[in-house]
């Protein structure tokens, strides 16, 4: 994360703020630093600085308060002796994280067998409920979903998160290619960072000798259908808006991981993966140069429109109206949105779909 910020030095408030991170001490204190970081995101969302980024800033001045977080409540609680690691999901597991996010969290730990698995959770829950609600006191909503590790279902020993993912990959259905575009983005961010890595390990061995389930998974991500009319218009929905998450910046993040499960590249940040396993997936140099700037020119827009969303007193939400866009935003917008079908293409011819 180091080299994000060194990139941003000359911005003094970015140094202090991360300094002030690095230095909590009082769980108390959080909520205050997280304000200070959304303040300072959205500044920085009105600067040249391209959408991934931004969201990498972010995601890193997030992922400092979090760690701070979970180290924090550990101190007051009883943990068991045996190792365990706090899991990044989704959005903060890729670091791409927006004004607008919610927690996607897991915790494996060691155990040596089913019965001591189901005791130790027993004690790491109250923790891991903790943790959650820490959280959400900082501005990171609970997941209406409830994928975070005070549910039971994902504070998990780490045979038990390994049955999980041979039970995705190997039989699949709905929930578990939903399950995988979260969990399949995790990212060790605190503790024992070992059990987190062995879990991807697992799960990209998995994925590159199964086939048959990125099939699906590329079957599932030409859902999302890219918003563009057939004069190559931006179509737009209900009050003349387009959701840059859904039909946006999603189908770059989807493609990207199929791109790196397919073969096992360890990266999880969309833009990573799309350069270090795009040319496996048969994309030329110019075509992920091309897609990166698409995929960072979304994201950017999405900041950007949360920001005024934020600055105006609305509901920060994922809905752009184009026409509010200057007329060169407007045009690269297209320019993106025709990448994007052109890597559902990819997939389509990838995954002969």
């Amino acid at each position: 994360m180091k080299d994000v910020f060194e990139q941003w030095l000359p911005c003094q408030q970015l140094t202090r703020l991360d300094r002030d991170l690095a230095l909590l001490d009082d769980i108390s204190k959080a909520a205050g630093l997280a304000g200070e970081v959304r303040r300072l995101s959205s500044a920085l969302a009105a600067s040249s600085a391209g959408g991934t980024q931004l969201t990498r800033i972010i995601s890193c001045l997030n992922d400092r308060l979090t760690a701070k977080v979970v180290a924090l409540t550990a101190g007051r609680h009883r943990l068991p002796p045996v190792e365990w690691c706090w899991l990044a999901l989704g959005s903060e597991g890729r670091q791409e994280q927006t004004f607008l996010t919610d927690q996607d969290n897991g915790l494996i730990f060691n155990a040596t067998s089913q019965q001591e698995a189901d005791a130790l959770r027993e004690l790491f829950l109250p923790f891991a409920e903790a943790v959650n609600q820490r959280l959400a006191e900082c501005g990171f909503l609970l997941c209406p979903g409830r994928i975070m590790a005070g549910n039971p279902a994902w504070c998990l020993s780490l045979d038990e998160w390994r049955e999980k993912f041979i039970d995705w990959v190997r039989r699949p259905d709905p929930a578990a290619l939903l399950n995988a575009s979260i969990f399949f983005d995790l990212r060790p961010l605190c503790g024992t960072l070992e059990l987190g890595e062995s879990l991807r390990t697992l799960l990209l061995s998995l994925t590159v000798d199964t086939p048959a389930f990125l099939h699906l998974m590329a079957a599932n991500a030409l859902h999302a259908e890219v918003p563009l009319n057939f004069r190559g218009e931006v179509a737009l929905e209900e009050h003349g808006e387009v959701d840059l998450k859904k039909f946006g910046s999603r189908i770059f993040v989807d493609a990207a991981r199929i791109f790196a499960l397919a073969c096992g590249e360890r990266s999880v940040n969309s833009a990573e993966r799309l350069r270090r396993a795009g040319p496996a997936a048969g994309l030329l140099e110019d075509e992920i140069a091309a897609v990166d700037a698409a995929f960072s020119h979304v994201l950017r827009l999405r900041l950007q429109q949360q920001a005024a969303d934020a600055a105006g007193g609305k509901v920060v939400g994922y809905g752009l109206k184009p026409a509010s866009l200057h007329e060169m935003d407007r045009a690269i917008l297209r320019e993106s949105l025709k990448l994007a079908r052109r890597l559902q293409q990819r997939l389509k011819l990838n995954y002969a779909l």
